[in-house]
C-alpha cells in the first residue's frame, strides 16, 4: 500500500469512487482529509460546474484529490482543461478507452493519468498507451459494470501488470480482509465507493441512505439490455421502480434509432443523461421509489452511518489483523 500512497499523495491508499451527486466537495475533502483520496464525480458536469467544484473542494481540504472524467463526455477536453487550470494531480478516465488527444492533454498538464481495466488486453494496451495507474473494478461494483467479478480479474491482471504501474482494485469491497487480500497479490491500494455513501459527511438524501442501511447484498442487482443494437452498459443498483423506467427508458431511444431522429452517439448520451438525473432524483431529492440507488453488492456490510474517519480506521485495523494472523 506505500507505492500506491506514494503515487496518490495520501496516507492510505484508499480512493472513494467517483459516485455521481454523492462524490462532491464535501465527501471528496473528507477523504482526502482523513488520509484517504477523493475523487471529485464529474458525470454530466458542464466545464462551469467542474470548475466551481474543484475550486469549492480545494477551500475545504489543502490534500491532494483527484477528479473522474467520462470519456464520452461530448466537452471532455474542455474538462481536461479545467483539471489543468486547478494543477489536477490524478484524473481518472471512465467509461472506455482515452479518445484521442486526451492522454497527451491529461499528461502534459502534469497530472497522473488513471483508466479502468476491464480485462487483461486493455491493461496492456492501455500501459503501452502510457497510462500511470489502472483500477481493476468486477461487476459487483455500482453504477457502471463489467461483466466479469473482482476476483477473477484480480488474478488474471495483478500478476501480469501489477510491477509496471501502481494498480488499485475495487468492486465489492466492504471490509479490510479483503483489502489485505488484494495487496497480498499485488495491488497497491483499492477502491470503494458503496462503502462511503453512509458517511456522516455525505450528502446523500436521508431517504437514500436508509435505503443503503436496509439493503442487503442480493437487493443491488444489475440493470437489463433490452435492445442489442443499442450498447447499454449495466448499472447496478437496489431493486426499484427505476429499473421499469430506465426499460422505457430504452424503448424510447431504440425507436428513435429505429426512426433515424437520432446517432448512435446521442443515443449513448440520452441513456447517460437518464441515469444522471435518476441519481439526482434518489440522492439529492430522496425519492428512493423513482430514482436510481446505484449500489455495490457490499452494501450489505452498511450497517450505519459513521464519519469518513472512522470507516476508514475500520478498514485499516481490519486489514492490519488479517496481517498480524498470517504472520502468526
Amino acid at each position: 500500500m506505500h507505492r500506491g500512497a506514494s503515487f496518490l499523495g495520501s496516507e492510505v491508499a484508499i480512493l472513494c469512487g467517483a459516485m455521481s451527486w454523492v462524490s462532491e466537495r464535501n465527501l471528496v475533502a473528507a477523504m482526502s482529509n482523513a488520509g484517504g483520496f477523493g475523487l471529485i464525480a464529474c458525470g454530466a458536469m458542464t466545464p462551469e460546474l467542474l470548475d466551481a467544484e474543484i475550486a469549492a473542494t480545494k477551500k475545504l481540504t489543502d490534500k491532494p484529490f483527484g477528479v473522474n472524467l467520462i470519456t464520452m463526455h461530448p466537452l471532455l477536453m474542455d474538462l481536461i482543461a479545467v483539471c489543468a487550470k486547478h494543477q489536477v494531480g490524478h484524473v481518472v478516465l471512465a467509461g472506455g478507452l482515452p479518445p484521442a488527444g486526451s492522454l497527451d492533454a491529461i499528461k502534459g498538464s502534469g497530472a497522473k493519468l488513471i483508466c479502468f481495466a476491464p480485462a487483461l488486453s486493455l491493461a496492456k494496451k492501455l500501459i503501452r498507451s502510457g497510462v500511470d495507474a489502472l483500477v481493476v473494478e468486477g461487476m459487483e461494483a455500482g453504477g457502471h459494470i463489467g461483466p466479469v467479478s473482482t476476483s477473477v480479474l484480480a488474478q488474471e491482471i495483478l500478476p501480469e501488470v501489477a510491477e509496471a504501474v501502481p494498480v488499485f482494485v475495487a468492486g465489492g469491497i466492504g471490509r479490510g480482509e479483503a483489502i489485505a487480500a488484494y495487496l497480498e497479490m499485488g495491488a497497491a491500494g483499492v477502491q470503494l465507493g458503496t462503502r462511503f455513501v453512509c458517511a456522516t459527511e455525505s450528502i446523500a438524501h436521508a431517504n437514500f441512505k436508509k435505503a443503503f442501511l436496509r439493503a442487503s447484498a442480493r437487493d443491488a442487482v444489475a440493470s437489463v439490455q433490452i435492445d442489442p443494437r443499442l450498447p447499454v452498459i449495466p448499472v447496478r443498483a437496489l431493486k426499484n421502480a427505476s429499473s421499469e423506467l430506465f426499460t422505457a427508458k430504452q424503448r424510447e431511444v431504440a425507436a428513435a434509432l429505429d426512426e433515424g431522429t437520432v446517432a448512435m452517439g446521442e443515443a449513448q448520451l440520452q441513456i447517460e443523461h437518464y441515469w444522471a438525473g435518476a441519481l439526482r432524483r434518489a440522492v439529492i431529492d430522496g425519492d428512493v421509489e423513482h430514482g436510481s440507488l446505484m449500489a455495490g453488492q457490499s452494501v450489505g456490510m452498511v450497517t450505519k452511518e459513521e464519519p469518513v474517519a472512522e470507516i476508514i480506521a475500520v478498514l485499516m485495523a481490519e486489514a492490519a489483523a488479517a496481517f498480524e494472523k498470517r504472520v502468526a
